[in-house]
């Protein structure tokens, strides 16, 4: 990765985000790159920067990473999932993922590593990812803990931490599930499909105490200032089928989200919002258009959406589906893989 498309950082920097040289009005070597990528003004990238409708996901420390962003402004997006498990892959294998799906052109991609060697994978991975490389902080918190009512604040905040340090780039925090929201899904079909969702809501239900995630955002995004990581804030209450979709769960969790994400701008973070899972084809423009107006035009990063809930080649082909429609509504990535999901473009996982 060439030196001049990445921003120098004195040591004692307070605050190292894309969002805060934009609100000064600089253009930084990473805007200066996606502008080129983008084929836009680099004023132009700039500002949709500083106003938080675009962002460009560079951890300081993820030298190998030639940037890029993710917003209204910019192109589609795709997300591609990769990670090894307690009973399967290696670290080579994981590194020939990378390879593959930057290959293949994936324009994210991250780590859902769980079970051993969870560390080295990931830095093999940031070693040689010129993509940005995403994670899902709780993932790795619950490997250091015999039960999910083990888990602390602390615990969470040390793994996030940890992560920033090694050079993620983007972070999914599941900080909208509130311990308020969680009778709503009681007459859900499918309840809470989300992993870190629902290992929150259990926390909470065991402890009847706040999400911890929510509690402690402002330490959280102390960190993301010190590192430059993203926050993609998770849709926890996501629904897991059509019969759930557009419910009084989901919606109550997006203006959470909402207001966590005038919480990040205030202090300089980037910020990305994942979008629901399995939504109708005539949901998916209301979908978009609430998400917009509720977080402010903070891009979206949708999770396919699947447009049914059973369907022939696995969920592939339905994810496409939504995806394809919600980046013509503004969606600006999808996420898409064996997993099922699209985010703010749309996400491949």
């Amino acid at each position: 990765m060439p030196a001049e498309h990445r921003t120098s950082f004195s040591a004692d920097s307070e605050c190292r985000t894309q969002m805060r040289l934009g609100r000064r009005g600089i253009v930084s070597p990473e805007m200066a790159r996606v502008a080129v990528r983008e084929r836009l003004a680099p004023e132009l990238v700039r500002d949709e920067v500083a106003r938080g409708r675009m962002i460009i996901p560079a951890n300081v420390h993820h030298r190998a990473l030639d940037p890029m962003a993710i917003g209204l402004k910019a192109r589609v997006k795709i997300n591609a999932n990769i990670g090894n498990s307690p009973t399967s892959s290696s670290l080579q294998e994981e590194v020939e993922k990378l390879t593959v799906s930057e290959r293949w052109g994936a324009d994210t991609v991250m780590d859902l590593s769980t079970g051993k060697r969870i560390d080295e994978t990931r830095e093999a991975i940031l070693a040689a990812a010129t993509v940005p490389i995403g994670t899902v902080p709780i993932y790795q918190a619950l490997e250091r803990v015999k039960q999910i009512e083990d888990l602390t604040a602390e615990s969470l905040l040390e793994v996030i931490e940890h992560q920033a340090r090694q050079g993620v780039d983007y972070m999914t925090i599941h900080a909208g599930v509130r311990l308020e929201h969680l009778p709503l899904c009681r007459h859900r079909v499918t309840g809470i499909v989300s992993r870190g969702g629902g290992v929150l809501a259990r926390w909470m239900v065991r402890h009847m105490r706040e999400n911890p995630l929510y509690e402690r955002f402002d330490e959280i995004l102390e960190i993301c200032r010190r590192y430059d990581v993203s926050i993609s804030l998770g849709d926890g209450l996501r629904p897991g089928s059509i019969a759930d979709a557009s419910d009084a769960a989901q919606f109550a969790e997006l203006d959470t989200l909402g207001e966590l994400t005038e919480r990040a701008w205030a202090r300089d973070v980037q910020v990305m919002i994942e979008g629901p899972g399995h939504v109708p084809i005539d949901q998916l423009e209301e979908n978009v258009r609430r998400q917009q107006r509720v977080c402010r035009e903070a891009p979206f990063y949708t999770l396919g959406p699947l447009v049914t809930d059973i369907a022939p080649g696995y969920d592939h082909i339905t994810s496409a589906i939504g995806a394809a429609i919600v980046g013509w509504h503004g969606t600006s990535g999808s996420d898409r893989l064996p997993d099922r999901r699209a985010r703010c473009g749309s996400r491949a996982r």
